[in-house]
C-alpha cells in the first residue's frame, strides 16, 4: 500500500472520531545482511518492515502511536489508540499546530541517495564479494569476522494541513576485523550507492593493521601526540553534537550553556551541519517535514549556531532550523548531518612529521566523565601503534584515556580531508583525520 493511501485512511479514521489535526509518519525498509566469523559465512538473513506513526492535536494535547501493520483494521486502531492517548494528556500551552506545507518540499532534487543496484543487491553479490575480503585476510594467516548489508528505505511524513515530505534511501555497509593471535585490525565503511564501498581494500587494510600490530608493545600511560584516524575522531567529537540544541541549552543539559559565541576550539576547527553535502544520508527534512538549513556550529573554533526545532524557535522568536525530533520528544532536537571541515595532510604525511606519537585506528566503549566540559575516557581498539622518526615502529598494547574535548580540539596541529565515516559510538558522520598534542593516557588496558 502507498504511503498517500494510508495517511488518507488515518486522515478517515481520525474524523470519524471527531479529530481534523493529525500527522502520520509512514517508513518502510527492507534489509539484508550476510555476517560471517571464523572465515566462513555464517547466516544470511533478509527483512521488511512498514511502521505507521501517527500523532493527533486535540485542545493542545498530543500523544503517538505507532504499528507496524498496514492493513485497514490495523490503521483505524493505531489512530483510535493515540486519539485515546492524547486526551489522557494534561494539556500543553506552548504546543504549536501542525506545520504548514509551505516551507515543506514534498521532494529535493538536488540529493540523490537511492540506487537501484544497491536496492537490489542479491546474497550471492554480497557473498561473492564477502568470500574475496576473507581470502584477503586468510592469506596473511589471520582469522575475519563482520559484517555486509545492503538496504532500500523510504520516510514519509503527512499532516493534516498539507505537508506531504518523502524521502527514499538506500544503504550498503561493510565491516570486517581481523584477528592474529594478540593483534587486530579493523575497518568499517558505508555509502548510498554500493559502488563505493570496496570490501576488498577494506579487508586488506583491516589485515595489515592486524599483521603490524603483532606483538605489541607496552608504553607507560601519559600525554602523548596521537594522530587518530577518521574512525577515532569520529566516536570521540561525534559525542559532543547533542549539545549544539536550544532545548538543551534551554533545559541547562548542554556544555555551550553561557559559552554561545566564544572561541572553545582551535583556529582550524570548522564544523558544520549540512543535510545536502554528497558524503551525507538521510532525508532533508525534520521530525516535522522541516527542511532542514545548513547550520555553521563552529567557524573557526568559535561556536556560532545551533539547532532550532519549530518548538525551541517559537520559544526563542526565530525560525527552526529544520532538526527536530518527531513529537512528542524530551530532546527536542539535535543536528544530523554533521561535518568537520578537514585540511591537506593525509596520515601518512602526518606520521612522516611525527617524531614520537600514537596512531589511533579507533576507539571504544566512551562514556562522559563531565558533562559541562566534556571530558570523556574510553579506550584504543583494533589498531594502536607506534610513531617513532617519521615512521610506524611497532603495534602497541591498547590504552585508556581521558580527555576532555574542548581541549583536544584546541591542541590539534593537523587534519586530513575529511571523508564519509563509520563508527561504532555514533552515527556516520563526515571527518577527517587529526593529529593532536597532549592526549592523556591514563592506563594500559589488559585486553
Amino acid at each position: 500500500m502507498q504511503a498517500e493511501e494510508i495517511f488518507s485512511q488515518v486522515v478517515d479514521a481520525a474524523r470519524a472520531l471527531g479529530v481534523t489535526e493529525i500527522e502520520a509518519i509512514v517508513s518502510s525498509e527492507s534489509e539484508a545482511l550476510t555476517r560471517f566469523a571464523n572465515n566462513a559465512i555464517h547466516q544470511n538473513v533478509a527483512e521488511r518492515t512498514t511502521q505507521i506513526s501517527v500523532r493527533p492535536l486535540i485542545d493542545g494535547r498530543t500523544a503517538r502511536a505507532t504499528t507496524n501493520r498496514a492493513g485497514r483494521d490495523a490503521i483505524r486502531r493505531v489512530v483510535e489508540e493515540s486519539i485515546a492517548l492524547a486526551r489522557l494528556m494534561e494539556p500543553d500551552p506552548d504546543l504549536l499546530p501542525l506545520a504548514e506545507p509551505a516551507a515543506c518540499p514534498v521532494v529535493n532534487p538536488s540529493i540523490a541517495r537511492h540506487f537501484e543496484a544497491t536496492a537490489q543487491a542479491t546474497p550471492a553479490q554480497r557473498a561473492r564479494a564477502v568470500a574475496e575480503a576473507i581470502g584477503a585476510v586468510e592469506s596473511a594467516g589471520q582469522t575475519a569476522a563482520g559484517i555486509y548489508s545492503t538496504a532500500d528505505a523510504t520516510f514519509a511524513l503527512f499532516n493534516s494541513r498539507g505537508v506531504a515530505a518523502r524521502h527514499t534511501e538506500t544503504m550498503a555497509r561493510f565491516s570486517i576485523t581481523a584477528m592474529a593471535g594478540a593483534s587486530s585490525g579493523w575497518t568499517k565503511a558505508s555509502a548510498c550507492n554500493l559502488a563505493d564501498l570496496n570490501p576488498l581494500h577494506l579487508a586488506q587494510t583491516a589485515a595489515r593493521k592486524a599483521t603490524e600490530s603483532l606483538h605489541p608493545r607496552e608504553l607507560p600511560p601519559g600525554r602523548y601526540t596521537v594522530i587518530l584516524e577518521p574512525a577515532a575522531v569520529l566516536d570521540l567529537v561525534g559525542q559532543m553534537f547533542a549539545d549544539f540544541s536550544a532545548t538543551a541549552i534551554r533545559d541547562g543539559r548542554s556544555f555551550l550553556n553561557d559559552r554561545l559565541g566564544h572561541k572553545l576550539f582551535g583556529d582550524n576547527i570548522t564544523i558544520y551541519d549540512d543535510a545536502l553535502h554528497p558524503a551525507q544520508s538521510g532525508a532533508p527534512f525534520d521530525g516535522e517535514g522541516v527542511p532542514r538549513r545548513r547550520l555553521t556550529l563552529v567557524d573557526c573554533g568559535v561556536v556560532r549556531e545551533i539547532a532550532y526545532s519549530r518548538h525551541a524557535a517559537a520559544l526563542a522568536g526565530v525560525p527552526p532550523t529544520g532538526h527536530g525530533l518527531p513529537l512528542p520528544n524530551d530532546f527536542g532536537e539535535a543536528p544530523a548531518n554533521l561535518v568537520i571541515a578537514g585540511g591537506p595532510s593525509s596520515v601518512d604525511e602526518m606520521v612522516a612529521a611525527t617524531e614520537r606519537g600514537i596512531l589511533v585506528t579507533r576507539l571504544w566503549y566512551i562514556r562522559e566523565v563531565d558533562p559541562y566540559e566534556k571530558i570523556f575516557t574510553g579506550m584504543t581498539r583494533d589498531g594502536t601503534f607506534l610513531v617513532e622518526s617519521g615512521r610506524v615502529t611497532a603495534g602497541l598494547r591498547n590504552f585508556r584515556f581521558n580527555v576532555g574535548l574542548m581541549e583536544m580540539l584546541s591542541n590539534v596541529e593537523a587534519i586530513g580531508p575529511s571523508v564519509r565515516t563509520s563508527g561504532e559510538e555514533t552515527f556516520d558522520m563526515v571527518v577527517p583525520p587529526m593529529k593532536a598534542r597532549d592526549f592523556n593516557f591514563t592506563e594500559v588496558t589488559r585486553f
